[in-house]
């Protein structure tokens, strides 16, 4: 039997098995999740830990600061203008006074509050004196309208600004910012996995038998999941605390009637837009005159008749002639309690009021939202949540440099930022490469140092994949 072999046609035109062009925009996004973690991640890192230690505030102020917030439970309680008058004759000085907070429960003390020169801004003098007997328990700086103590104010600032003033407001822009859209990219790129994974469980717990790179990766996504709607949230309420973007949020927010109104203390003046954060980091201006101790004792009777007293009031005296006496809720925790009386101290009627159930939708839930990212609308359980989303931050951030130094070329140190996916840039479309410039430009004038350093990443990139391809080229 012979064998035959058929060969092909000598002009017969080659077959090409058609190849699936991959996507390119998968790609970016891993790009831009590892160049944002790389260069982003230490102040995302700083910012998380700070917030965890902030969570544990209020125990530790209890700790710390007992003997000022606390004094021996009593039947018998002194006026306000005896309190009052022990504190000024602890000072050997009447003058100043910034505001009155009476003992919101029994056990605790008394805060009178100075203004006094020599402090710094949104700083002032606060005398706990005992309600029972009128003794001086401490006498204590304390920062803004919330009367943060020394050891708060500390942790606040290093998580606000690493102590650095206003330009150290920078850093915390950056983690608020960046931390949305880490997480936004991380979550794309899981859905994109765990789609195409066989082991889908292993992308919400980590796999107990992996090892070395794969352990860290495994760890690194199931935390990031079970993360995501803190790291969103924290992002979200951040910002509004910024430099930049928060001048823009609150902007938006004024021009779409979403503010929360601000007391009128002016007797016969116009209401003015309240700020969301100055009860946790504004100062009020301090009077202009002594206030009669006793008027404390008449306005804190009015607020009771009219229920502006949750057991947790702060009472201030006229900030300057013709404006009225104020008197508001300080409770922060749900529900809460955030109601507040204008009252003329000639007439003692009440001149305006504000009530929280009265406001808008967006009003309570930026004041919500503001008390869950500092921990005390739910009070422990809100702390302890706080503390595990900041630690679990803190943790994504590690791992993600240990991911990166376990895939680093050992010895080619100019890889060191890694080996851009040839996708990434070189096979986007043109119009996509545009979008994205434009996104990025827009982003800009909103949220600035997001936009602008977005951008920055998009022409890092281009350079490095441009060196990567012309160093390959010449081997």
């Amino acid at each position: 039997m012979t064998a035959t072999t058929t060969e092909p046609a000598p002009h017969a035109p080659p077959t090409f098995t058609p190849t699936r062009r991959r996507g390119w925009l998968g790609p970016l996004l891993l790009r831009l999740h590892f160049y944002a973690g790389i260069l982003v991640g230490p102040f995302i890192l700083i910012a998380a830990i700070s917030g965890a230690l902030y969570a544990l505030t209020p125990q530790l102020e209890q700790a710390v600061y007992a003997e000022q917030l606390h004094a021996p439970k009593t039947d018998t309680t002194l006026t306000l203008a005896a309190q009052i008058e022990a504190a000024d004759n602890y000072r050997g000085d009447s003058s100043g006074l910034f505001a009155v907070r009476p003992a919101p429960e029994p056990g605790d003390t008394t805060r009178i509050m100075y203004a006094e020169d020599g402090l710094g801004p949104s700083e002032s003098r606060a005398v706990s004196v005992d309600p029972g007997t009128g003794e001086i328990r401490g006498d204590l700086v304390v920062y803004g309208t919330s009367g943060s103590t020394p050891l708060r104010t500390w942790i606040s600032n290093l998580h606000r600004n690493l102590h650095l003033g206003e330009p150290g407001r920078l850093y915390s822009e950056l983690a608020a910012s960046w931390l949305g859209i880490v997480a936004i990219a991380g979550l794309a790129l899981w859905i994109t996995r765990i789609r195409k994974a066989r082991a889908k469980k292993d992308f919400v717990r980590p796999n107990p038998t992996h090892k070395g790179y794969r352990r860290l990766f495994g760890w690194h996504t199931s935390i990031g999941i079970w993360v995501i709607l803190g790291a969103l949230f924290l992002s979200a309420t951040g910002i509004t605390w910024s430099q930049h973007a928060g001048t823009n949020v609150s902007n938006l927010r004024a021009a779409l009637d979403w503010g929360t109104p601000s007391l009128n203390t002016a007797l016969g003046g116009e209401t003015a837009a309240a700020d969301d954060h100055a009860h946790h980091h504004g100062a009020e201006t301090a009077p202009t005159g002594a206030a009669n101790p006793a008027t404390f004792d008449a306005v804190l009777a009015i607020a009771q008749r009219e229920n502006v007293n949750t057991g947790q009031v702060e009472i201030s005296p006229p900030a300057e002639p013709g404006t009225a006496w104020k008197i508001r809720e300080i409770k922060s925790s749900f529900p809460t309690e955030g109601d507040s009386l204008a009252i003329d101290g000639t007439t003692m009627q009440v001149v305006d009021r504000i009530d929280f159930a009265d406001l808008s939708l967006p009003a309570k839930l930026a004041s919500w939202g503001i008390n869950i990212h500092m921990g005390v609308m739910f009070g422990l359980a809100n702390q302890i949540v706080l503390f595990l989303v900041a630690i679990a931050l803190a943790a994504m951030v590690v791992l993600g440099y240990l991911m990166w130094w376990k895939r680093r070329p050992a010895r080619d140190t100019s890889k060191l930022v890694g080996s851009p996916p040839r996708r990434a840039l070189r096979d986007a479309p043109w119009w996509g490469i545009a979008t994205v410039g434009a996104v990025a430009l827009l982003v800009g004038f909103w949220l600035p140092l997001v936009g602008w350093t977005l951008l920055a990443f998009l022409v890092f990139d281009t350079i490095v994949s441009t060196t990567a391809r012309r160093r390959s080229s010449t081997r």
